[in-house]
């Protein structure tokens, strides 16, 4: 293990040139030799108890740094038993707080030792406690829209995890391309180093936090989440989730937000539809997969009941089918 960092020496630069300069001139300096520069070097080795002063002519005496460095260890030593004992104190200090939060925490009904269920109005908050708790990593499943303001939330929530080099991994619907916003946030998550894929395929909403703590709905309004501490259940949710992951398709965030900041990615397909690129150009312009591509294509030729993709393409242009 390596050793800790020493920290900075008791006495700054200055002080130490006038200390090695004293020795030089025999450990003993008269008061009138100290200059005005020199006086604030002086009152720091005083401090420290490098120097001393000679009662008899005011002259200052070297003091061996030796005894010095035994004293100050002493007070340090002394210090951090002092905070030692008080950090061991502290819990019970808090004591009364502690019963109040969880008294107001707790869960709204039992369901096992392993599950709490808890309220609406606890969700956030716990969910932002096992935030701030993450060590590792951090999995998300959303399959439905999310609102912008909550995607801002999210994100001022999940920079400090990224920052603390934690994993997130999260998996969102193809739709998530259809808003501006959503795009916006997903280039700043990606930036900071999280991870974002998309599924065009059902899943389940859940959070995982280090991998031993899962929260899913409790009701179809969501109105009440289960905390999940059973480890079985919670592998089972992980696996699921790898599952789901190694099936989703990754996006080039920063290429949909650097080519069209306020255009969304259905908008973007349509346009170079219209100017007949294939499939697989648009992925490769979009930097998005060819499924990807596809499934907004498929939704485009719904939207406009379009047989062929000729068809979707002409009316893209402005065409009209005259069949």
């Amino acid at each position: 293990m390596a050793d800790p960092a020493p920290g900075p020496p008791p006495v700054d630069d200055l002080a130490q040139r006038l200390y090695l300069k004293i020795l030089d001139a025999g450990g003993r300096i008269a008061a009138d030799r100290i200059t005005d520069p020199q006086r604030p070097a002086l009152a720091e080795l005083l401090r420290t108890g490098l120097l001393v002063s000679d009662g008899l002519d005011g002259a200052y005496l070297a003091v061996d740094p030796r005894f010095v460095a035994e004293r100050l260890g002493a007070g340090m030593n002394t210090e951090a038993a002092r905070l030692l004992n008080r950090a061991e104190c502290l819990p019970g200090r808090l004591d009364p707080l502690i019963t109040a939060y969880e008294s107001h925490s707790r869960p709204i009904e039992p369901a096992g030792c392993d599950i709490q269920v808890i309220g609406r109005d606890h969700i956030r908050r716990r969910i932002a406690q096992l935030a701030a708790d993450c060590r590792e990593e951090a999995l998300t499943t959303q399959p439905g829209e999310v609102p912008p303001g909550v995607l801002d939330a999210s994100l001022h929530q999940e920079l400090p995890v990224l920052r603390r080099g934690c994993r997130i991994r999260a998996l969102y619907r193809p739709g998530m391309l259809a808003d501006p916003a959503a795009i916006r946030y997903a280039a700043a998550f990606t930036e900071a180093g999280g991870e974002i894929r998309l599924l065009d395929e059902p899943f389940q909403r859940a959070m995982v936090f280090d991998r031993c703590t899962a929260v899913v709905p409790a009701a179809e309004d969501h109105s009440r989440a289960a905390l999940i501490l059973d480890s079985a259940t919670v592998a089972m949710i992980v696996a699921g989730f790898e599952r789901d992951w190694g099936r989703a398709e990754r996006v080039r965030w920063d290429l949909l937000l650097d080519t069209a900041p306020t255009r969304t990615a259905a908008d973007q397909v349509a346009r170079l539809l219209a100017t007949g690129l294939t499939q697989r150009a648009i992925a490769t312009r979009l930097g998005l997969s060819e499924r990807t591509v596809a499934a907004h294509i498929s939704r485009l030729r719904d939207q406009h009941g379009a047989d062929t993709l000729f068809q979707l393409g002409w009316l893209m242009r402005g065409g009209e089918d005259r069949d």
